[in-house]
Parts: C-alpha cells; structure tokens; sequence
C-alpha cells in the first residue's frame, strides 16, 4: 500500500471516529457505504466486510417502538408534538394509480426491498421523493401506502406545531424533526411543503422563512440511505428552485382518468348495489373530481339512502341533479340515454337532466338520431 493510501485511510478512520463520537449512528451508516463502495476495488475483502457489517445493522429491523429512545419532538412553546407517528399505517380501501405513478412506487419498494444487490454494487436505493399534483390526488395516501408495504412507521411533519408564533424558533423545530427522524427506521413524510420551502425571492415572505428553507436544505443533504424522506406539494410553483435539486425522484399525481373514476367509483360504492348504468352516469358526472371528491360524492349519496331508507338510486339521483346543471347539453342527452337504458321513467330523466320527453324518446326510437332539442 502506498504512502498516499495510508493517508487516504487515516483521514476515513478520523472522519469515521469524528462521526461515530458525535453520536449520529446514520451518519456512520452512511460513510461506511461509501467507503465499502470507494474500496471494491482495490480492498475487496475490506469492502465486502463493510457491506455485510451494514447488511447486519439493529436499527434496520427495529420498529420504532423500540429503536426510538428519546420522545418524539415537542414545540417548547406550546408543548405540541412536531411529529404525528403511524407505527402500523391502514388504508381503508387499496389506491388507485395511473400508471406511471404505480410503476414509480413499485421501483421505491423493489430499491427498498433489494437493498443488499444495490449495496453489492456500490448503489444505495433512493433517499428521497417528491409528490406532486392537486389536492386529493392521493399523495398523502402513497405515503401511507409506502409505510404499510415497507412495515415500518409513518412520521408525518405537522406544519401547523412546526411553525412557532415566535419564527426564530421555527427553524429549531425543523431541525429537531428531521434530526429525529433519522434516528428511526422509518418514513418521514413533509406534507405541504410549500409552506416551509418557499422561493427565498419571496418578498411577500419574513425573513425567517427564507432562512427555513436553508435549513431544509441542509437536512435534505444529510438525509441517510436507510431512511425515506417524501415530501408533498400542491404548489409546485412556490417552491425554491434548489429544493427541486435536493429530491432524487420527482412523482406527479395526475386528475383521474376515465377509468381510474370508473375503479374508484366501484370501490366507493362497495356493498351498495347499483345497475351499470348508474355507475356511467356516475362516471360521467364526476369526471374531472379528484379521488377524495369522487369518494366523499358516493359516501354521502350511500348515507342518504341509509339514513332516509331510499333505494340507492334515488340517493345517487339526487347526487347527479345537484351536478347535472352546468353541463353542456350533449352530455345531459347522454345521462339521460343511460339513465332511459338503467329503467328510470321519462318524466324522472326529464327532472334529472332538463332534457325534454319527446327528445328522449326521439333517441329512444329505432334508428334514433342525436338530436340537440331541449
């Protein structure tokens, strides 16, 4: 070994002892795998011996329960916890994802799951995600989602204790959060983002709040491979342009397409049974809703028909007046062509949709054409 390798390696034992002495076990964690991976070469042994030593490490099976001696963070003024912790997270019914969303959040788990082939070639799965899309989309779901299928905790920041009434203290908060977090084996999820990473050209905003997000920065950076960081946002564009560089993986959650709406109205109907052309109906008129609109419309028309003791088709009937109005008129023909074929009566379609008797049985007739006539 060479007079520069002994020095190279000396330097790694001091930063190496520096880092274990400050007490940071992820930090130690983390500089072990680069240096496993900048000796493969040349110390195969030395690095196959690192590898198989954080292959072996407690805290990656731990649950939090047990790993986390130190209570979770509490705002000094308010003695709010910073932190709201889902040791087992649920879901009440399985998500629904486009495509290209689904094949992103089963690559974070396949990384998750095959840490140790990453490990074997110098690789370390994906630190950190950013969500982004309009609110429910689903991205505080996928969160949840990741947590469930990867058995550990969901750590959700809660922005509302984070932000301190006295603002220099906000940053602390930031800091004791995340530094928490990686103490854990665990999912920190940044819900809202925006709210603490806004642009620092921001005049509108307090001095404090820029200094946040230089904070932010910072933790982002030191983020350990062993743990997941994800972040959520609905304004994209409030963020800081260097958060956008910090994230490894950036996921978009679209509006719902035809058939996500069509799934997601089967599952949110549940035991409730309705005919196939009400579900079109439904489908028709809440295209363009988000998955938590589209749930909260079938629960309450579900509700309506428990509490009143109403067939389910009334209930929904009363759920597709409300929405019926404001659509344009080729698209009430077509309601009321479904709602004809589902066995409503003409004079029901007529006070559901607008569209007058003698068109619908116009369109009714063999050999019927589209007529516009209300």
């Amino acid at each position: 070994m060479s007079a520069d390798d002994i020095k190279i390696t000396n330097d790694e034992i001091v930063q190496m002892a520096r880092l274990a002495l400050a007490g940071r076990q992820q930090d130690v964690q983390a500089f072990l795998r680069r240096l496993a991976r900048r000796h493969r070469v040349e110390l195969p042994g030395l690095a196959a011996q690192l590898t198989q030593l954080l292959q072996e490490a407690p805290t990656r099976q731990s649950p939090l329960r047990r790993e986390a001696s130190a209570p979770v963070p509490v705002d000094l003024e308010s003695r709010l916890q910073l932190l709201r912790v889902e040791e087992r997270p649920t879901l009440d019914v399985e998500p629904i994802w486009d495509t290209s969303v689904k094949r992103a959040l089963h690559q974070i788990l396949s990384e998750r799951q095959r840490d140790e082939a990453l490990l074997k070639q110098g690789l370390v799965p994906t630190r950190s995600i950013i969500f982004t899309g309009l609110p429910g989309v689903g991205k505080t779901l996928a969160a949840r989602w990741i947590a469930r299928e990867l058995n550990c905790p969901l750590l959700t920041l809660d922005l509302s204790a984070v932000m301190s009434s006295f603002l220099g203290r906000t940053g602390t908060n930031v800091r004791h959060v995340l530094d928490y977090a990686k103490s854990v084996h665990g999912v920190l999820l940044l819900d809202e983002l925006d709210s603490i990473a806004k642009r620092r050209d921001d005049n509108t905003d307090v001095g404090e709040l820029k200094r946040l997000v230089t904070v932010l920065l910072q933790e982002i950076d030191d983020w350990p491979a062993t743990g997941l960081l994800l972040a959520a946002t609905n304004h994209p564009d409030l963020l800081d342009p260097a958060v956008w560089r910090r994230f490894e993986m950036r996921i978009e959650f679209p509006m719902p397409s035809e058939p996500a709406v069509r799934q997601a109205i089967e599952t949110f109907m549940g035991p409730s049974k309705a005919s196939g052309a009400w579900r079109d109906v439904l489908a028709v008129t809440l295209r363009g809703l988000s998955f938590s609109d589209i749930e909260r419309e079938v629960m309450l028309a579900r509700r309506a028909a428990v509490t009143r003791d109403i067939p389910i088709e009334d209930a929904l009937g009363e759920m597709v007046q409300s929405r019926i109005e404001p659509m344009p008129r080729r698209e009430r023909g077509q309601i009321a062509m479904w709602l004809t074929e589902a066995g409503v009566s003409q004079r029901q379609v007529n006070e559901l949709t607008g569209v007058s008797r003698d068109t619908i049985r116009k369109k009714t007739k063999p050999g019927g054409v589209d007529n516009q006539e209300e």
